[in-house]
């Protein structure tokens, strides 16, 4: 019989669910149900609507913030093509703003948007873009509350509304590490489903003045200075990474300062125990713990710091895996997502085959810390001051022409400056001398973490 005269003889609906499709991605599918009649068909639409409105979880109106200019400029084509169909098959409804200036969002965030009206917020964009909507979404949360954001002991707000990422930058690098693909359309399933990862967020700070938040890589050193030096040769586009990155290993500078920092206690994990960041890793029952004691104030509690004083190629901080496909497992490959740390990464001065073999290693499967001139620890806190910290600002670098080298004398290295700069997500720091803590799982994401089993497993049984 054929297809045709089937569809005279029953009525036909179809129900859309979501599958697995390998490599941590998602899509959408639909099965096909022949009813015996009209009667039938209404009953099985309205029983099945019935039990999707029971699944609070799921977002019914969404405000999205899509940056039309990142990455390859394909964000505004990538939301109409590939998600937009999606939430309106799912019945999610949105308020879609397309930005037109560097912290548009921040600001709209911040002072004009309805937040009451949204279950959650969606962005569209790189990692810049989504720290611009945490920025501003933390920001007006602190400013509802009262809570003062230059305090480093004050004890933060926790918004009320999820963030999505549909990837659409040059790295995605929160994405990848909190899905485990940079794939649109996965994305956009876990936010219609309703997904939720609560992630840690450091919070950076000079003295008693707010800074920024980092939601995934602090760098001195190697990687402040390719940023710095990127950022004179923006006419160059995305290539500028790449001549800054060379040019900075064969300037092959190092600097002096001294770390100081809280380490976590020994049951929480180690940076060096392999065990990688899955979904269901979080604990909640642990939160109220960690956040009590990540809450006290830097000049009330010394007891447990550890201070390191040395020459550092490099001093990382990274709140996640910074998992990316130029570097599958990451600057940390064991960091996790909310048990309330820091994974604080020092390399020592070295020389450049052994510095050119740890950089290696972010590409392949080695242990990234298995050298004598790297240390890693897991933390809660930690501050740094460089050499001759009272006087050192970008204001004081961009005044002052020479400075004290770092090693005085002969050397194999480049030291003409001896200081370096902060980079914090893409974005250079004012100042050098910072404190840093951990807010434990302060906001929450439309994801579920990178699932371990997902290849043993065909489908997600939560429909559309």
């Amino acid at each position: 019989m054929s297809f045709k005269l089937l569809c005279t003889l029953f009525c036909i609906s179809a129900v859309s669910y979501v599958r697995r499709a390998g490599k941590h991605q998602w899509r959408c599918s639909d099965v096909v149900f022949l009813c015996p009649d009209q009667s039938t068909c209404e009953q099985w639409v309205k029983a099945i609507s019935n039990q999707i409105t029971l699944l609070t979880n799921r977002p019914k109106r969404l405000l999205v913030y899509i940056n039309p200019i990142g990455g390859k400029k394909q964000g505004k084509w990538i939301y109409d093509q590939k998600v937009a169909p999606l939430f309106h098959k799912a019945c999610v409804s949105t308020d879609v703003i397309v930005t037109e200036r560097a912290n548009h969002a921040k600001e709209h965030l911040q002072t004009e948007a309805d937040l009451d009206k949204y279950d959650g917020l969606v962005c569209v964009g790189g990692d810049g873009m989504f720290s611009e909507i945490v920025h501003g979404l933390v920001t007006r949360t602190q400013n509802d509350n009262k809570v003062d954001l230059n305090d480093p002991g004050a004890e933060l707000a926790r918004p009320s509304l999820r963030i999505g990422i549909i990837p659409a930058g040059s790295t995605d690098c929160i994405c990848f590490s909190t899905v485990g693909t940079n794939d649109p359309v996965t994305s956009a399933l876990h936010i219609i489903v309703g997904d939720s990862q609560p992630m840690d967020v450091c919070s950076v700070h000079h003295n008693n003045s707010f800074l920024r938040f980092s939601l995934s890589l602090l760098g001195y050193g190697f990687y402040g200075d390719v940023l710095s030096d990127s950022e004179r040769k923006r006419w160059l586009g995305p290539a500028r990474y790449d001549l800054a990155g060379v040019k900075t290993f064969l300037n092959h500078n190092y600097y002096e300062g001294t770390v100081s920092f809280l380490p976590a206690e020994d049951d929480v994990s180690s940076p060096r125990d392999k065990l990688q960041c899955r979904s269901g890793m979080c604990l909640p029952e642990n939160t109220k713990q960690l956040t009590s004691t990540l809450l006290m104030p830097f000049s009330d509690r010394r007891d447990g710091w550890k201070v390191i004083n040395g020459k550092f190629m490099a001093v990382n901080a990274a709140c996640m895996s910074c998992a990316c496909p130029r570097s599958p497992k990451g600057l940390s490959p064991a960091a996790h997502l909310a048990d309330g740390t820091v994974d604080l990464i020092l390399v020592r001065k070295c020389s450049r085959i052994d510095f050119f073999r740890h950089l290696l290693r972010h590409t392949n499967k080695d242990d990234q810390f298995d050298h004598v001139f790297v240390e890693v620890h897991r933390v809660k806190k930690f501050d740094f001051q460089p050499r001759n910290s009272e006087t050192v600002s970008l204001e004081d670098l961009s005044e002052k022409s020479t400075f004290t080298p770092v090693c005085p004398g002969p050397c194999t290295c480049n030291c003409g400056s001896a200081h370096s700069s902060w980079t914090c997500d893409g974005e250079i720091l004012p100042h050098i001398a910072i404190q840093v803590s951990v807010q434990c799982q302060l906001v929450h994401l439309f994801a579920r973490g990178i699932e371990e089993t997902q290849e043993q497993q065909q489908f997600v049984f939560e429909d559309l």
